[in-house]
Parts: structure tokens; sequence; C-alpha cells
């Protein structure tokens, strides 16, 4: 089935990461993604700015509309997308509802900034029978699925003991990395604030904390992002150590063997394996998780239970600062 798409909002990630990229086969935005992939239709686009609308119909021949109430009048499409700000999510998809019921709603991270409006999106959404989910997008990235793979079966070995990077507001870009954590190392089980950290943009704190999840603990640092971008993670096992770098651009696994030059002791190889990623085209990659998922098969989605519970973990690490 080619199921119709319309994507609202034309921003970064609506529309704007890839538009004038060198690189034709990278994939950053829903606008190239939906374009490219074969399960999908991109019928429409929906944005205020006229001149982001123009720049739509001329790269994807698809009509643009300033106007929601008349882009789904004219439209009725299987998948919606929001990919607004953040605080205009809730009044987005109550609209999107009120006009018409398609089969999913895929919302940009995070589902909002209090948990109280997004158990109200997820209850509207439960409502009308609509799935929905949050746009994580390293969950659907192959590199990051080998890795669960692998703590799930015991071949990176737990308790984990780790380090992350991230930057730009702990829900903002945090959420990203402490979804990933979720996603590998199973539910949170405690967490601690080690220093309250500042304000990003003045809303958005950025604390350093200590997490205890299900399958180990990781200390979540808080990097500057006006001197340089630094997102990563550094996972030790008893049988190894993981290295997510560069974003997840670069994925390393370093089992161990026996030291050559001291009996008894054990190292890390000299050799570390390449664990293969699709990050030049991780949002292609989300689209082929969300085809599985409107065809019933098994998908890595972060779907809305998941969502809420991520937001609900920060929340309340948030109120501990």
């Amino acid at each position: 089935m080619l199921y119709d798409v319309l994507l609202i909002g034309l921003g970064q990630i609506g529309m704007g990461y890839d538009y004038n990229h060198a690189v034709k086969d990278a994939v950053f935005t829903h606008a190239r993604a939906f374009n490219q992939h074969p399960n999908f239709q991109l019928v429409a686009g929906v944005d205020t700015d006229m001149r982001r609308g123009k720049m739509f119909e001329s790269m994807y021949l698809c009509r643009w509309y300033s106007d929601l109430k008349e882009a789904l009048r004219n439209c009725q499409p299987h998948l919606v997308i929001i990919a607004v700000p953040t605080d205009l999510h809730f009044e987005i998809l109550t609209a999107v509802l009120e006009d018409t019921t398609p089969l999913a709603i895929m919302c940009e991270k995070p589902l909002a900034y209090q948990l109280d409006a997004a158990k109200n999106i997820r209850e509207k959404c439960v409502d009308k029978n609509v799935a929905l989910y949050v746009n994580y997008i390293r969950r659907s990235d192959p590199g990051v699925i080998e890795i669960k793979k692998r703590l799930d079966l015991g071949r990176i070995s737990s308790p984990i003991k780790g380090i992350c990077w991230y930057s730009k507001g702990f829900l903002h870009n945090g959420s990203h990395f402490f979804n990933l954590l979720e996603y590998w190392l199973g539910p949170m089980t405690n967490a601690s604030v080690v220093d309250a950290g500042r304000l990003w943009d003045g809303i958005d704190p950025e604390p350093d904390v200590q997490l205890k999840f299900e399958k180990g603990t990781v200390m979540m640092l808080a990097a500057d992002e006006e001197n340089f971008s630094h997102y990563c993670i550094e996972l030790l096992a008893s049988n190894g150590r993981l290295r997510y770098e560069k974003g997840g651009s670069e994925i390393t696994w370093q089992s161990i063997e026996a030291d050559s030059n001291f009996s008894g002791y054990t190292i890390l190889s000299n050799e570390p394996e390449k664990i293969i990623n699709g990050m030049e085209r991780y949002q292609w990659n989300v689209a082929e998780q969300l085809a599985f998922a409107l065809n019933g098969d098994k998908h890595e989605l972060c779907n809305d239970v998941e969502a809420l519970s991520t937001l609900s973990n920060m929340q309340s690490i948030i109120e501990m600062r």
C-alpha cells in the first residue's frame, strides 16, 4: 500500500537540513525521506512561511498550504508528520484530529515540555484510534538496532557502566540520548542530580545526572554547545567497550583479549570492530520503520507510551535540581 503523507512544518528537520546538501544520497529531513521512500507519497506541506512553501513546491512538486485546515480538507492523509516547535505540538495535533483521522501521527521530540500536555496529546490519539510515534531518530538506525540485539542476547554483557555527553538542553537535545539509553539498557530505576547546571536558551535545564537503568549505570553530562558540538556515549561491559561517537556516525566495539606483555592481565583489542550505521540517511531509516509499523510488522520506533515514560523520567530529574 502507498501511504499519503502530510508534512506540517517546513523548517530544518521538515525540509531544511538537506535542501541544498551536496550529497544527494543524504536524507536528513522528513520531506526528502517521504519523497524517496517507495511506501510513501508526499502529498503536501504546511507552513506559514511563504518562502519555505515556495521552496517546498519547487523541490518536491507537490502543494504547499499556509492554512492547516485547508490542507486537511483537501488531503485526508494516512500519515501526518508534525515538525513544528515543541510548544506548538498540542495545538497542531488537536487541529489535525478535529478534521481528519489518519492511521498514524509522527511528532517531533520531545512530545511536549510538560507531562500533562503530553498525556493530553496521547489521550486524543487513543480516543480516535490513531497510532502516535515520536521521532527519536537514532532508534531507527541499523547500528543502534544491532547494539540493542547484542545487549539483549548478552553479547555485550551487563551490568554496564557508561558516560553520555549531550548539549543544547536536557529536553530538547538530551532527550535523544536519554531515550536511546532507555532503548538499550531498559527502564530507568533511579536517578540523582550531580550538578544542577545552567539553562540552555534561558529555558531548558542542562543538569549533570547519574542514571540507573535495568542493565547499568550511566553518567549523563552537559557539554557547552557554543564551544563545539559533542554527542557521544561510551559503555563499558565486562567483555569490552562500546563507543558511540559523533552523534552516532561512528560506532565501534572493542572486545577483550589477553595482554601479551603481562600474564594474567586483560586489555581491549587494538582492532576495534566498526558497527555499520545509517546516520547519513537517518530520516529515511525512520520512514522505513514507519512503513513496518503501518504494515503491522515489528518496528523500533518510539511509541506514545515510551515517549511518555522518557518525558516523565526527565521531568522528575528536572524537579530534583
